[in-house]
C-alpha cells in the first residue's frame, strides 16, 4: 500500500531536516577542531574542511534562514537580507594570520556564493583602494551597519585583524555591490576631495581595543589609540587605548570623525576623558 503523497512529502522534509542538522553539527565540530589544532598543517587542513562544509551548507535551500548560531565563526547578516558573510582566521606559529571568508548574496531572484581570498600582504595602501573577492583585505567581521548614499546601500563592517606577534589590528570596512559583484572599500572616510576607503587601527598585541556600533547613539565608538611614549609615535605595535574615546557618525554621504566623545551614555555628549595636552 502506497503512502499518501502528503506523508511522502513530510517524510522527505524530515529526512532533509535531519541531513541539514547533521551537516551543521559536522561544521560546528570542524570549527572547534580548527581552534584546537596544534600545528600549521593541521590548521590549514581543518580550515579547508570548514570551507567545504560551509559551502555545502550555504548551497542548501535554507541557507538564508538557517540559524548557524552553533557555528563559532565570524558571521554578519545584512539587516535587509542582502547577504550572509562568514569569516575566520588561521593563526600561524610565526604570528601571522590568514583569513578566510564566504559571502552568500541574494542578487534579485538568484543566489551567488563568493569565496573571499585574503591578499592582505599585497595591499600596500589599504586605506586608499577598492578591492574585490579575489584580493580581499581579510578580517573577522562581527558587526554590520547599513548606510545609504545617492540611493545606493553601503554596508559598513567592523572587524578584527590579527597581524603579527607584536601588533593587532581592527578594521572599519565597507561592502557594496556593483552589478551583483561585491566590492570592498569606498571613499566614505575623511574630509575633502580625497577620502579613505577603509580605516585600519594598529595597536600592541598586549592591548585590547574597543570598536563597536552604538545603536542608541547611531555612531561607531572606538578607543583612541596613543603611543606608550612620545618617541614611539608612528609605531602601532607600541600603541594602546589612552582612556579617551572617538566616534564616527554618518553625515549624509560619509562617516564624520568625532574626537573625544562621551562614551558613558547612549548618545553623543561632552568629552569623557580630556585628551593629553601633547595632542
Amino acid at each position: 500500500m502506497r503512502l499518501p503523497l502528503l506523508a511522502l512529502a513530510l517524510a522527505l522534509l524530515l529526512a532533509l531536516s535531519v541531513e541539514a542538522q547533521q551537516g551543521h553539527d559536522r561544521l560546528s565540530a570542524l570549527v572547534t577542531a580548527l581552534g584546537a589544532a596544534g600545528t600549521d598543517a593541521a590548521k590549514e587542513a581543518y580550515s579547508d574542511s570548514v570551507k567545504l562544509a560551509l559551502r555545502q551548507a550555504l548551497e542548501a535551500d535554507d541557507a538564508f534562514s538557517a540559524s548557524f548560531d552553533d557555528v563559532k565563526l565570524g558571521r554578519v547578516d545584512a539587516p535587509d537580507g542582502k547577504f550572509r558573510l562568514f569569516t575566520w582566521n588561521i593563526a600561524y606559529a610565526d604570528g601571522h594570520h590568514r583569513f578566510e571568508g564566504m559571502l552568500l548574496v541574494q542578487d534579485r531572484k538568484r543566489r551567488v556564493l563568493f569565496e573571499l581570498r585574503d591578499m592582505s600582504g599585497t595591499v600596500t595602501s589599504p586605506t586608499a583602494v577598492e578591492l574585490g573577492p579575489d584580493n580581499w583585505y581579510g578580517a573577522v567581521y562581527y558587526a554590520v551597519v547599513p548606510t545609504t548614499k545617492g540611493g545606493k546601500t553601503y554596508y559598513t563592517l567592523l572587524g578584527w585583524k590579527g597581524h603579527s606577534t607584536i601588533e593587532t589590528r581592527k578594521v572599519i570596512e565597507v561592502l557594496s555591490f556593483k552589478g551583483g559583484v561585491p566590492r570592498f572599500g569606498a571613499p566614505l572616510f575623511g574630509e575633502g576631495r580625497v577620502r579613505r576607503h577603509r580605516e585600519v587601527f594598529g595597536y600592541s598585541f598586549q592591548a585590547s581595543m574597543s570598536l563597536r556600533w552604538d545603536a542608541a547613539g547611531k555612531r561607531i565608538v572606538l578607543d583612541h589609540l596613543a603611543p606608550s611614549r612620545a618617541d614611539l609615535e608612528g609605531q602601532p605595535a607600541f600603541y594602546g587605548p589612552d582612556l579617551s574615546y572617538d566616534a564616527y557618525v554618518w553625515d549624509k554621504d560619509h562617516w564624520l570623525f568625532q574626537r573625544d566623545v562621551d562614551a558613558r551614555g547612549d548618545g553623543p555628549g561632552k568629552p569623557w576623558n580630556p585628551p593629553p595636552k601633547n595632542r
